[in-house]
């Protein structure tokens, strides 16, 4: 029953497209002679103009559909272009970011560089650091063939950072002046006030949780003011005279109350490290 109907409707389709172009066809001849009434010549051009509307309507119908597919294709082309072109940007954008970082370093490592006037340097990159030890330790990129030894200092940035624990062909282990082992931070440091007084001491250790390093059983009565500066005094015969520690962030009694502890701010961002300069002190 259903293809029934479907046929008919074709049909009906069909007779009605052949009574159009029937009455055109008639209502043109009408209209082009000349003994033509007016009035049946306005009829003609009335069913001319409603036939042509009938038989335009689908195929302006049907060509607006091609150029808004059209249209809809070369929208989606663009914007596969344009998320292309975000994507680059973007991969740029840290790439330059990078770029500054490590040009950023490296400016500070050339500073630290040319200070140095007593000692020859190398300067590594820095290859791991592992999560469970990233306060402690991390591994440079030279070893023996540059002429890293063991218990050189290393310093980055701004200052001293660490000493040299292991020694390899290729590359060294540093631990840090954060790390808990006591040969790490035991460096030989001396504090200098705005009168010129010096007292000298020892990195005792560092405290986690406010990022400072600790001068402890200090027996001075000198007057250590905050933001005095904080050198290596060369003591020890391995690690060179004057390199930067950090400064002097506060002063406080012992457990005891009979010394002072002195606590001292890092020069340098433990967390934060690419780069470093081994020191080598000439002999």
């Amino acid at each position: 029953m259903q293809k029934f109907f479907s046929n008919r409707r074709l049909v009906f389709i069909v007779v009605a497209l052949v009574v159009c172009f029937g009455l055109m066809a008639g209502s043109v001849a009408i209209r082009n002679k000349k003994a033509t009434p007016p009035l049946i010549q306005q009829f003609g051009n009335d069913v001319t103009g409603f036939a042509g509307a009938v038989v335009a309507y689908p195929v302006n119908a049907v060509q607006g559909g091609f150029d808004s597919i059209s249209e809809l294709m070369n929208a989606y082309q663009e914007n596969q272009l344009l998320k292309k072109q975000v994507s680059e940007l973007a991969q740029v954008k840290v790439r330059d970011q990078t770029l500054a970082s490590e040009n950023k370093q490296l400016k500070k490592e050339l500073k630290l560089n040319n200070s140095l006037t007593d000692y020859t340097t190398v300067t590594a990159s820095v290859l791991t650091r592992t999560p469970s030890s990233w306060q402690n330790q991390l591994i440079i990129n030279k070893g023996q063939t540059a002429g890293i030894s063991k218990n050189m200092p290393v310093m980055s940035g701004a200052g001293l950072i660490g000493r040299i624990a292991e020694v390899n062909k290729t590359n060294s282990k540093v631990e840090l002046l954060s790390d808990s082992n006591e040969s790490s931070n035991r460096f030989a440091i001396q504090i200098t006030n705005k009168q010129g007084n010096t007292v000298n001491g020892i990195i005792t250790g560092y405290q986690k949780a406010t990022g400072e390093l600790i001068m402890g059983q200090v027996t001075s009565k000198t007057k250590i003011n905050k933001d005095s500066k904080v050198i290596t005094s060369g003591m020890g015969g391995v690690t060179p005279k004057g390199l930067y520690v950090g400064k002097v962030d506060r002063v406080a009694k012992d457990d005891y109350g009979l010394a002072k502890k002195i606590y001292i701010k890092p020069a340098t961002n433990y967390n934060n490290i690419n780069i470093v300069t081994v020191a080598e002190l000439d002999s």
